[in-house]
């Protein structure tokens, strides 16, 4: 389980990130393309070595996992998973909807969660068994009788591939055309625990880009799944869904192609 002490950290933590992020944010800063063809910026280093300058000096035998400079501590019980900034395109292009994501998980399970956008300074917390917060207050996800209803959100359509393409489109024929938002990123997890968003479909995610994403959407109500609708850990293959109304999952699986829906309700 997480304690008080580790969310106070979770949220020190962002604050540090944050710092980092801010001064660079639509100004000056150097960019370079990955072996992965993804872009890193100066901010997104700048953040992770300020976020693991804490972890190393406070929490010396938990393990680091971060998106810039890698595993630390690997075999420990306890792991911090850390992406300083999700949507480094949208961070170039000067959009404030990219975020700071930290995790901690236990043996493999998320139990901890921070999705902080450090210019709108909005953070979501999540807590497995606490409720999730924004900026300090509860916040609920909400019912969504069906699916021509919903508000569906996804980074990018060009994040599918191969079936994927399908199955994805099929959640999308599902719902109303005119309520399919692209981009956003982290953020459209965050619209999802606060009511805003109805269904995040995406894939191709790593543990960095989802970990921080459950306990923020599970502790306001909703529900996180893989595409077969099982519950997401360390060993996901990063095709998830994130629902507000947790009945809404076998209609999700059932559009994405049926054959995903597993034999009993999750």
């Amino acid at each position: 389980m997480a304690t008080a002490a580790d969310l106070a950290l979770a949220n020190r933590l962002a604050e540090a990130a944050g710092e980092a992020i801010r001064p660079l944010f639509r100004g000056e800063w150097s960019q370079e393309q990955k072996a992965d063809r993804s872009f890193v910026t100066e901010a997104d280093r700048a953040a992770e070595a300020a976020m693991r300058a804490i972890l190393e000096r406070e929490r010396a035998d938990d393990g680091i996992i971060g998106e810039e400079y890698g595993t630390r501590n690997e075999g420990a019980g306890r792991q911090w998973v850390l992406d300083p900034i999700d949507g480094t395109t949208s961070f170039i292009a000067g959009r404030p909807i990219f975020g700071t994501l930290i995790a901690l998980m236990q043996d493999g399970w998320p139990v901890l969660g921070v999705i902080d956008q450090p210019i709108a300074r909005e953070r979501w917390v999540g807590r497995i068994g606490e409720g999730t917060t924004f900026n300090g207050s509860p916040v609920r996800a909400v019912a969504c009788k069906e699916l021509s209803d919903a508000v569906l959100g996804t980074t990018t359509p060009h994040q599918f591939s191969g079936d994927d393409v399908e199955a994805f489109m099929g959640v999308a024929k599902a719902v109303a055309e005119r309520k399919i938002i692209y981009g956003g990123d982290c953020y459209n997890y965050g619209l999802v625990a606060s009511g805003h968003v109805d269904i995040v479909v995406e894939a191709g995610l790593k543990l960095y880009d989802f970990a921080a994403l459950v306990p923020v959407v599970e502790g306001a109500g909703g529900v996180m799944s893989d595409w077969q609708g099982n519950p997401l850990d360390a060993g996901s293959d990063g095709r998830v869904i994130a629902l507000g109304d947790a009945a809404r999952l076998e209609d999700v699986l059932e559009a994405m192609g049926g054959s995903a829906i597993p034999a009993h309700g999750h």
